[in-house]
Parts: structure tokens; sequence; C-alpha cells
């Protein structure tokens, strides 16, 4: 069969694939959710869950350094890639050799279509289907905040990086109704602290990943914002978006009543 991938590369599969290499963590997770354990031969260095896979599955590098000489010893018949975190020049050469499928995620709802896609590929279209209502079921009972917080993101420091409105975390802020004060730029924007209190921020959001915020952070944020609300955020639940999508509602609730 063909499938059209999500930047519209047409990908042939003659049958379930018995050999895949995941460059993507939290379609990794997707994966393992899906009951693939026995076909998953390699993941990155990045790819934390399942806890089990890290011991057990072959590491060919990171996300945007993969080693090209691991993947040909596993001999893979389908390759898993992201548009935004893998290396184009990297997912080219691999696709001139391999059968690749690149997702490209913005919204839940591009989230869902890959989901669909990666069970139909694989043989696992009752799984992804039950996996996708689950995840629809879940953010349906997410009532966003009743009076909207001015917020900003922050994925790193040195230089201070916030994220704009054509990225995944922006549409999951959104559903909690935190509005990001960053929304009309785009990608993931250079940021001061002098933008932060300009654009009058009420709540700032310290992610976990990439940069791993901690409570120091935010004692040493505090002082040039003292009119601010700072919290931790987990970044795996406002940027995973495999499985771990049906956790993230209820992360959300909780955030929102500490923060509200």
């Amino acid at each position: 069969m063909f499938i059209t991938d999500q930047i519209g590369k047409n990908i042939f599969i003659g049958s379930a694939p018995q050999r895949i290499i995941s460059l993507v963590p939290s379609q990794t997770e997707l994966l393992y959710t899906l009951g693939l354990d026995n076909n998953v031969v390699g993941i990155t260095k990045f790819c934390v869950h399942p806890a089990p896979w890290q011991q057990h599955k072959k590491r060919v590098g990171g996300t945007k350094n993969i080693n090209f000489e691991t993947i040909r010893q596993l001999q893979p018949d389908l390759i898993i890639a992201n548009k935004e975190e893998n290396n184009k020049e990297q997912v080219e050469t691999l696709q001139q050799q391999y059968v690749v499928y690149t997702s490209d995620i913005n919204a839940t709802a591009d989230a869902f279509i890959m989901m669909q896609q990666l069970g139909t590929i694989t043989n696992k279209r009752i799984e992804a289907a039950a996996l996708i209502e689950n995840i629809q079921q879940a953010f349906e009972q997410l009532q966003p905040l009743s009076t909207s917080i001015n917020t900003a993101y922050l994925i790193w420091q040195d230089p201070f990086m916030t994220v704009g409105g054509d990225t995944f975390i922006h549409h999951l802020l959104s559903l909690c109704g935190f509005k990001n004060i960053f929304g009309h730029l785009k990608r993931y924007p250079v940021i001061t602290i002098e933008e932060l209190q300009q654009a009058n921020c009420q709540l700032l959001l310290l992610s976990s990943e990439p940069y791993p915020f901690k409570e120091k952070h935010i004692a040493a944020l505090q002082q040039q914002l003292p009119a601010c609300k700072i919290a931790l955020a987990d970044g795996e639940y406002f940027s995973w978006y495999g499985s771990r999508l049906a956790m993230a509602p209820a992360y959300f609730k909780e955030l929102m009543a500490s923060v509200g």
C-alpha cells in the first residue's frame, strides 16, 4: 500500500514492518503503546520512554546526530522521523536507502492523523483508533481557564527562547486558556527579559526540556520579574505528541489549578 506522510512524501509499505527504527522520542513511546515491542529494533538516546527500551533497544545516535552505520547494521524496513526534531539532510539521506515515514505535528489533529497512519502501516489500526478516542475524550473534559492569563513558555536560556504561534506547544497552551504573549511570532524566537516585561507577562512557564529548568531558575528570574508568577512545566506533556497525550489533560488541570 501507499501512504502519503505528513510532509507529502508517498511511501510504499509492502507488509507490516518487522524492523522499525524510531528517531522521535514521543513516537517511540507511541510504538510501545501500540504493542510493537518485538518490531522496534532501534531508538535514539533521547527516547526515554518506555524505560525498559533504553536497556534493550539499540541506540542509533541522537535525534539530530544519526549514526548511519548503526542503522545500516539494523537493516530497518521502516524508519520513523519528524520534520522538526530530525535533521532534514540526514532524513533525506535515509530516504535514499530506506522507507521513511516523516511526521509534521503542529496541533492535536495532526497527531491523530499520524497515529492513524502509523496504526495502518504497522497493522495496529484497532489499537491506534482506541488510543485516539481515549485522547479525544480526555481533551473534551479539559476546561480552559475562565480568564486567560498572559503567558510565556521558555524552552531555553542563554539566550532565552520561547514558542511562537505555529508550534504544537502554543496549541496546547491555547487549549488550557494560557494566552501566549509571543503567539504573533514564529517557531522558537529569542526574547529578552525586557520583552517579557513590556508584554505584561503574568505567567512564565519554564519547561523541563530541551533546557532542564529547575527551581533555582525560578528564583533568579523572579528577581527580574517580581510581578510575574513563575512555575516549572513538564515539557513532555506540552511537546510530546504521541501516546503521552492521553495523560496530558490531567496534568494540565493540575497546572492550571496551581497557577490560576
